[in-house]
């Protein structure tokens, strides 16, 4: 890409109010920005990222580069890989209107397809009166040629992996050319296939600002790592770019190596919230351009945005102008990225009209799946946010798959042994039905997991009671305190033979269970291999090697690694763990079996209303002809138990998992496995069993 030489002018036109953001068009490059209220507006170029100082800047006239609330400006031969920023004035009545306009402070373009975060300044950003070049700066991106159009993949059949781009191979045992970066993720696309998983699912990969953190964790050199708060929704982050000058080649080179693997895309996307934060955090973009549109604002006084995310602000989705935005970034990622889905993070803010309260039928939720590109991928709510607004089970729309939050916290409670839960591991394990079936919705609306990147991670779920994170610099007060967890008689490491084991059963007892399931199974990356955050349930801010994924494990715990690689192969041979629609208790047409049948110690007697049950087992019907059944015992309690196995006319099981027997004898593929006689099997203490009928 060649640079703008230093010194020259380049001619100007109108330009026009489509598209947004920057565009190569016949004659030159087009920048057109939005802002209902300013009065002025000037572009700025800059050479580059680290420029000191613009090499022309280019002032906007209402008469010629304005078109209703949107400013626009084609300049003539301009370079690809040339930086700009935006200046805008206008009413500075923030107190009445919310408008909060400063004309010292350089603008990142909302809709920039590059960012360059070279010469970045948050603090600075932060101080109203500073007018230095230290702002986020838009790059001029050359085209992308046009990617053939493909199904999207969707989640039936899924079994979702979600990883942080940057962790995943940034250890020193990566062995990759480019730690941290979407090439790196490239490399280790044949590990994910080995592994089994059908959809990745990737932490924030929209530009966001490392330097968002507080004073007390920026004092111990940490950094903003998961990402959640992004300030460039159109852009890849540039620290996960081999060239940050092309942002969006190096994410789509990313996504077409995974499909080629037949492994989808899911992107984890904040549209909740910015990383502009509320009355003291820096200027960005929104609140230098449409501060009183883009952000929920205090009725009284509108100097303060309301915060129904915990991060400062709250994006005002549902104005016609943001939900436009937020539909037609969407479409970008799906359309011209190719990615197959995505996940929001507390996305019950979607649901709050502007003023914030509950909306029954907010437009941005069925505006996103009533858009002919965006119905056909797949849309995931974390339906909850940071208020105490929590919809699993009600997310307004139909075609919304939701995190199953409730399936996370009773599965927790059942493997560390709190007793009186059969009735509900049964409903969450057959699909959560009591949340989705009397909407209309199915088994695939609810995404069960047991951990996922906030909070501890399996191996820490196993081994520590409290959360231990003193490291981040906020005197233990952040993460959760409620982890439902058990370390199994010792807090954190030891060396006990007798805890590890139990610790290494119990992981296994939850991934077992995690894929028995009825819905869309996600794990968390290196769950596979017993990674461990030192009890950290809060590494938001810990860019090293206590978030990152240490290769070495893979040697350490291969029988882990393997155990979860043949779950994953079980789950894919039997349909019936992957139902489409409901269990009903009755057989399936032509079937004379049930397809589901639930037992305790002795046949068809489950223990619903024992308070003190801590066992439950089921029998799920083949779903075709050909399809072995599996009967399924959870013994979650502290003493072995001998329990009946049903029998039928010609019908002989043999032993496919049980999690109390070492490797490689936990997990058994057909052709390897032990018969089961006497119609009984002796479950051990906390251990889950299947077998799987001849």
């Amino acid at each position: 890409m060649n640079e703008a030489p230093p010194g020259l002018r380049y001619s100007t036109r109108p330009g026009s109010r489509f598209p947004p953001g920057s565009a190569a068009v016949p004659g030159g490059i087009n920048f057109c920005v939005f802002s209902r209220h300013a009065t002025w507006v000037e572009l700025l170029l800059y050479a580059g990222g680290d420029s000191a100082e613009p090499f022309q800047v280019i002032p906007l006239s209402p008469e010629h580069n304005r078109s209703f609330f949107y400013w626009h400006v084609l300049v003539e031969g301009l370079p690809f890989g040339t930086c700009y920023t935006w200046r805008a004035d206008g009413p500075q009545d923030t107190l009445e209107t919310g408008r909060a306009f400063n004309p010292c402070k350089e603008l990142l373009d909302p809709c920039a397809r590059a960012v360059s975060d070279k010469l970045w300044d948050r603090l600075r950003a932060a101080d109203p009166r500073d007018e230095g070049h230290t702002s986020l700066r838009a790059v001029v991106t050359e085209p992308m040629h046009p990617r053939e159009a493909t199904a999207p993949r969707g989640l039936d059949g899924a079994v979702i992996y979600e990883l942080h781009v940057g962790g995943f191979t940034r250890h020193p045992s990566s062995g990759v050319d480019h730690p941290g970066t979407f090439a790196a993720l490239i490399e280790k696309i044949p590990y994910l296939s080995e592994l089994g998983v059908t959809h990745v699912e990737l932490l924030p990969v929209m530009a966001f600002d490392e330097q968002d953190v507080p004073a007390s964790v920026a004092a111990r050199g940490l950094r903003n790592y998961w990402g959640y708060s992004p300030h460039g929704f159109h852009s890849p982050h540039p620290a996960y770019c081999v060239d940050s000058r092309r942002p969006a080649h190096d994410f789509r080179a990313l996504v077409d190596a995974l499909h080629e693997a037949g492994i989808g895309v899911l992107l984890d996307v904040v549209f909740n919230h910015t990383a502009e934060g509320g009355a003291d955090g820096p200027v960005i973009n929104f609140k230098g351009l449409a501060n009183d549109i883009f952000y929920h604002l205090d009725a009284a006084d509108r100097r303060r945005y309301r915060d129904y995310t915990g991060c400062g602000n709250t994006i005002n989705c549902n104005h016609p102008v943001v939900t436009s935005y937020i539909v037609q970034c969407l479409k970008y990622w799906a359309e011209e990225l190719g990615v197959d889905g995505f996940r929001f993070d507390l996305a019950s803010v979607f649901a709050r009209d502007q003023r914030g309260e509950l909306m029954a039928d907010p437009p941005v939720p069925w505006a996103i799946e009533s858009s002919r590109i965006l119905s056909r991928v797949a849309l995931i709510a974390e339906a909850w946010d940071a208020a105490g607004l929590y919809q699993v089970g009600a997310f307004p729309g139909m075609a919304w798959a939701e995190w199953n939050g409730r399936y996370r916290d009773v599965i927790r409670r059942f493997v560390r042994g709190d007793p009186g839960l059969v009735g509900e591991v049964a409903t969450r394990i057959a699909g959560s039905a009591d949340l989705y079936e009397a909407g209309g919705r199915l088994p695939g609306n609810g995404i069960n997991f047991i951990t996922c990147h906030d909070g501890f991670t399996l191996n820490d779920l196993v081994s520590y009671n409290d959360k231990h994170n003193h490291g981040n610099g906020e005197d233990n007060r952040d993460g959760s305190n409620d982890n439902l967890s058990w370390n199994c008689g010792d807090e954190g490491e030891t060396s006990d033979a007798g805890i590890l084991r139990l610790r290494h059963r119990q992981a296994r007892n939850f991934m077992a269970i995690l894929f028995l399931s009825q819905g869309v199974p996600m794990m968390l990356s290196g769950d596979e291999v017993l990674r461990s955050q030192s009890g950290n349930n809060n590494t938001w801010c810990q860019d090293n090697e206590l978030s990152w994924v240490d290769w070495r494990l893979t040697e350490t715990h291969a029988d882990m690694l393997r155990f979860v690689r043949e779950l994953i192969a079980l789950r894919k041979r039997h349909p019936c763990l992957r139902r489409q629609r409901f269990l009903t208790g009755r057989p399936t047409p032509g079937a004379t079996q049930p397809d589901i049948a639930w037992h305790g110690e002795h046949q068809h007697e489950p223990a619903w209303h024992d308070a003190g049950a801590q066992l439950l087992a089921f029998t799920l019907a083949g779903q075709h002809s050909g399809e072995a059944s599996l009967h399924v015992i959870l013994n979650m309690s502290d003493a072995e138990r001998t329990v009946a196995v049903p029998g039928h006319a010609g019908q002989r099981w043999r032993r496919a998992v049980d999690t109390a027997l070492d490797s490689p004898h936990d997990v058994t593929r057909p052709g390897q496995q032990i018969s089961v006689d006497g119609g009984h099997y002796l479950a051990q203490a906390r251990s889950v069993v299947v077998l799987e009928a001849d």
